[in-house]
């Protein structure tokens, strides 16, 4: 792997960490159940999205 794959591939991690982290907040903050959830489904299929670039390495 090119050392600028390998940068796109840390760029691609670190956005969806950011992701992740960010939906996870937002699950546990809001108070409507619906969107709590939704929210905590986006978390866990950015957690999926990270993972898959990590296997990558």
């Amino acid at each position: 792997m090119t050392n600028k794959e390998l940068l796109y591939i840390e760029d691609a991690l670190m956005h969806e960490n950011f992701m992740k982290s960010c939906a996870t907040k937002a699950a546990t903050q809001l108070t409507d159940v619906n969107l709590s959830t939704y929210m905590g489904e986006l978390a866990q299929k950015h957690n999926e999205i990270f993972n898959k670039f990590l296997n990558l390495l």
